[in-house]
């Protein structure tokens, strides 16, 4: 290979991954937004202990469930280059010719799947536009009246715009990620440096700890941790669009560290300041930084809905080529990428289903429990045709690929 096109592949990476982090962790870039602050929600007490007992679990659910299980193993599952719970049950159906039982099962695994995926593509864009929007509440009580006909009119925009395709969008969210994200790290250090013993959260006996402690009360607290993973299933459902090493580079060298150190950074501003639980994230920035913030997480939470609604219009494709969705029309949004589609009907009809979701729940807090039902919902189903895909494909033996399967279904 000449030194011209060593030059442009590296050049094509860059611009994919770059690209990646606008469209890819959306999702999971605003969950700082509602996190941590639903995890306190239900009266958890906010002293060290507990405090940094809840960061233990957020970094090892980060850390084992986003990265382990989805960037190091899943989305090495790829169909023909696709990902997501449709190409990982096209997967797992060549892999079972043999057994028409065992087909069926797959087949209602993948389809109960991807309508939670459905579900989570419907929930993301109201939870997370919400979330941002209410921090008006923090900076101009006066306008909380305002605070759901500008998330419905910022939703509005967001669907208007996804006729223009995957790849255009991604380049234009691209730069306000890449801010944001930089911003999340930023607001996180300076916490952290105040209050730095919130770094020994990476030990998991602090986290351990609280679940023992809690009783039953620890599902719900796992309950909760989990709105810090929302949005691990857009990355293998978003990989047609992008590629998996472009993913991979955006997540393991940008966005898994800047997630880290603001979760931190809320933990250090609630052991200093537990009243700051009224919404940590916000609480986080100066009084002057408050509005631009506003702004800031404003436009991320739209970016975090572009994450989920890609992976919709990629299943919805998928679904339609293995026969288990009517045909219906599919635009190609680039002549690069095979993956980039927009489906109208689809787009349309996740809108109206948002609007309805925002109008009836009318607050993030209000939505959580539906949104953790979804996503680890969806995460199980994955888990499930994943070990099947291992079995048949990956040449793991039994012991090795029980292992998997009963270490990760417990997301």
């Amino acid at each position: 290979m000449s030194q011209k096109q060593t030059s442009q592949s590296k050049e094509q990476l860059t611009s994919l991954a770059l690209g990646a982090i606008g469209v890819v962790f959306g999702d999971i870039g605003t969950s700082p937004l509602y996190a941590v602050k639903e995890v306190f929600h239900d009266g958890l007490p906010t002293d060290a202990h507990h405090v940094i007992g809840v960061l233990s679990l957020i970094f090892w659910s980060l850390t084992l469930v986003v990265t382990t299980k989805y960037a190091i193993f899943i989305m090495r599952a790829d169909n023909k280059g696709e990902g997501g719970i449709m190409a990982l049950m096209a997967l797992a159906l060549n892999g079972s010719r043999n057994n028409q039982r065992k087909q069926a099962f797959i087949i209602t695994i993948g389809l109960l799947g991807a309508s939670l995926f459905y579900g989570d593509s419907i929930i993301t864009p109201a939870i997370s536009v919400l979330s941002a929007v209410e921090g008006l509440q923090i900076i101009a009580p006066a306008l909380n009246d305002y605070v759901l006909p500008i998330t419905i009119a910022v939703l509005f925009v967001l669907f208007i715009v996804q006729a223009k395709g995957t790849g255009k969008v991604g380049s234009m969210f691209s730069p306000v990620m890449i801010f944001w994200f930089a911003t999340l790290a930023v607001l996180g250090i300076i916490n952290i440096v105040k209050t730095p013993e919130v770094l020994m959260a990476v030990n998991p006996l602090y986290g351990l700890q609280i679940l023992f402690e809690h009783g039953w009360k620890g599902f719900a607290i796992m309950g909760a941790v989990v709105l810090s993973i929302t949005g691990a299933e857009a990355l293998y459902a978003d990989m047609g669009h992008f590629g998996l090493k472009p993913i991979r580079i955006a997540w393991f060298s940008f966005v898994f560290p800047a997630l880290l150190l603001n979760y931190f950074g809320q933990g250090a501003l609630l052991i200093t300041n537990p009243a700051s639980i009224e919404n940590p994230f916000y609480l986080l920035a100066p009084d002057w930084a408050l509005y631009p913030l506003l702004i800031l997480s404003t436009l991320a939470t739209v970016i975090a809905s572009q994450a989920v609604i890609s992976g919709a219009f990629s299943i919805t494709r998928q679904a339609i080529q293995l026969g288990y969705t009517p045909r219906m029309n599919i635009r190609h949004t680039s002549g690069d990428e095979m993956g980039q589609v927009y489906l109208p009907a689809v787009n349309w009809i996740l809108m109206v289903a948002v609007f309805i979701l925002v109008l009836s729940f009318q607050s993030s807090s209000a939505l959580a429990s539906a949104y953790g039902i979804a996503v680890t919902g969806t995460m199980m189903t994955t888990t499930i045709l994943a070990f099947i895909v291992i079995k048949a494909f990956w040449q793991w033996n039994n012991l090795t690929s029980t292992a998997f399967f009963d270490f990760f279904s417990a997301d």
